[in-house]
């Protein structure tokens, strides 16, 4: 059992000395409803190496929403293994998780689920109150990750900086532009394409063919599998 462990722990950091970031092995999650198993995710097996910008694409209950919280942390996986920056994810508690969460994740949501009555500065100086930072290094940080203007996509801009304060291992977002109008939703496509070329990792999940195409890399997901892969640019 210690060598299996062991083995475990040596793939892991094999994994970060190559660069990769995300690394799944037959990932599957399994949902029983009633005599029912929906198998949401069907033997995933995707890696994604740092300074990426992959999309991840599919129809309604492709289980890509799924996959999207596996890869987040936000969930765990019914079988299999995954490995985020070498960590081993997959076995974690939900403590950890969380942790890993903070650590290595920066989210950004359809809805941008940032807190209504807080300034701006506050909902980027959030992530940074849970890692334990003291007030003054936390506003400074979040003074620094903010974006200079604000004007269209306001909030989302906000969210993106949010996001990215914590300085994590891949920004993971989620329809990011399903809110928006179509000229700010380019808005922030371009922005997400600025943070690539600074070396950003980014994963991408959407529904729309014009979104993921600002991706170099899309993962199409269909019932519960990778359907394709392929390179874009």
């Amino acid at each position: 059992m210690a060598t299996a462990t062991q083995d475990l722990l040596d793939r892991g950091e094999d994994l970060r000395r190559q660069g990769v970031v995300i690394r799944t092995y037959d990932l599957r999650k399994t949902y029983v409803m009633g005599d029912q198993e929906i198998h949401a995710v069907s033997g995933v097996d995707i890696e994604i190496r740092r300074g990426e910008y992959v999309a991840i694409m599919g129809p309604s209950g492709s289980g890509k929403s799924t996959l999207m919280n596996l890869i987040g942390c936000l969930d765990s996986p019914t079988s299999g293994l995954y490995y985020l920056n070498g960590n081993l994810a997959s076995e974690m508690t939900d403590d950890e998780l969380a942790r890993i969460r903070n650590k290595e994740i920066g989210f950004v949501f359809q809805t941008f689920n940032l807190l209504p009555r807080a300034t701006a500065l506050h909902n980027v100086e959030l992530p940074l109150i849970y890692s334990g930072l003291p007030a003054a290094v936390r506003t400074e940080k979040a003074k620094a990750a903010l974006p200079n203007e604000l004007s269209g996509g306001q909030r989302q801009r906000v969210a993106v900086a949010r996001a990215l304060v914590n300085t994590p291992s891949i920004l993971l977002a989620d329809e990011p532009t399903g809110a928006l109008d179509t000229a700010t939703g380019n808005e922030i496509m371009a922005l997400f394409e600025k943070l690539h070329q600074d070396g950003n990792t980014i994963v991408l999940v959407t529904h729309e063919n014009d979104i993921a195409m600002h991706a170099w890399r899309v993962i199409h997901i269909r019932d519960g599998k990778v359907e394709r892969d392929d390179k874009v640019r």
